[in-house]
């Protein structure tokens, strides 16, 4: 088999540009460190993992970074710099990806599927999660056993626990993390989109938006209000701080929800909408100030794009979330909350939602922005 010409944009297939030839290129770029990240979970922990990054970076200067994911998830990782390859999790990507080989795997997901892959595609190095003969989820390196005894230990996961999710993940795939952000990119156009839409709401340039998003995933419905909590928040949002904008944030399944809502809570309250995707949902979080939502994708995109953010916690460990000091969260305080049931015949945890800790968060998201440097949205 003839030797590939070792630079990270040779496909083997066609020139890179038309006309161009690789004798001579003077752009060529040696592959380096040939990465492979394995991050099939849920879109806000696939944006999670993007913190990562510059440590890995970090450690592997002269790299060729690729990523397989859902492909839902892809649009969160469009336009990133640190990535060099986004693969759509599929039976092509899998084929293809048994046929490479990479120097080193971080497999970041305890899921059979995500550490299925990891033991199939060849590496040099393997870190992270993996599969055992038996189908079970074990790990690669001894770094990984804290993230893998989170998985199957309650009272740890729910009661002992106080690293964040990006500290474990980093610790087990022994990378030297120094509390860098989410990496999440939108283009020139995507946020002139942001201004402009404000700008079709009336919205002034120093005027601040509250957004709210109202969903979550069908996985876990109890991650999100009921309709009769976002209205009486929404209509004492409206009393208390009378100068702020109010914006409907959610993806199509909220489309009736956030209706209803802006019926019974009144037409002042702003409607983004919600049919449009998922880089143009990130446009309109964007196009707000603060953000106010459960344990949801919502609450990871709202926090990549630096927003002031507001997360409930109910069922889900808020201990695990980073908000990089940017935003509060409000927890509940029953003795079987976190628990992570997908269905509950009580939803006390939501019944009993602090709406006034809400409140008193939003006040101080609005009074810490309104002393910063003026929004120029």
């Amino acid at each position: 088999m003839q030797k590939t010409i070792d630079c990270k944009h040779f496909n083997g297939y066609k020139p890179c540009h038309p006309g161009w030839l690789c004798r001579g290129c003077k752009k060529r770029e040696p592959r380096g460190t040939r990465i492979l990240i394995i991050n099939l979970d849920a879109l806000g922990a696939v944006l999670m993992t993007t913190a990562l990054l510059p440590a890995i970076k970090r450690q592997d200067p002269k790299s060729t970074i690729h990523w397989v994911t859902l492909p839902m998830a892809v649009p969160l990782l469009q336009n990133n710099p640190y990535i060099d390859k986004i693969w759509p999790y599929d039976f092509e990507t899998v084929s293809i990806l048994q046929a490479m080989s990479f120097d080193k795997i971080y497999s970041i997901d305890k899921a059979h599927r995500s550490d299925a892959l990891a033991i199939l595609v060849k590496s040099k190095e393997k870190l992270g999660f993996a599969l055992d003969r038996n189908g079970a989820i074990t790990y690669f390196n001894p770094e990984a056993e804290y993230g893998y005894r989170l998985g199957i230990d309650d009272e740890l996961k729910f009661k002992q626990n106080k690293v964040t999710g990006i500290k474990y993940l980093a610790k087990a795939m022994k990378l030297d993390y120094r509390n860098e952000d989410y990496v999440l990119c939108l283009t020139d156009g995507e946020k002139q989109a942001a201004k402009d839409y404000r700008l079709k709401q009336g919205i002034k340039g120093t005027e601040l938006v509250i957004g709210f998003n109202t969903g979550c995933s069908d996985l876990f419905p109890n991650k999100k209000m009921t309709i009769e909590q976002h209205v009486r928040l929404i209509k004492q949002f409206r009393k208390k701080f009378p100068k702020a904008k109010i914006m409907l944030l959610g993806g199509r399944a909220e489309a009736g929800r956030n209706a209803e809502i802006r019926k019974k809570a009144g037409a002042f309250v702003i409607n983004s909408p919600t049919d449009e995707g998922i880089r143009r949902g990130m446009v309109y979080i964007e196009a707000c100030d603060i953000v106010i939502t459960g344990d949801t994708s919502a609450l990871h995109m709202a926090v990549a794009l630096k927003k002031w953010v507001v997360a409930w916690f109910g069922l889900s460990c808020g201990t695990e979330i980073e908000l990089f000091g940017r935003g509060e969260k409000i927890f509940s305080e029953l003795d079987c909350s976190p628990c992570w049931k997908k269905s509950c015949d009580h939803l006390s945890c939501i019944k009993q939602l602090d709406l006034e800790a809400i409140t008193l968060a939003v006040r101080h998201g609005l009074e810490k922005l309104s002393r910063g440097p003026k929004n120029k949205k």
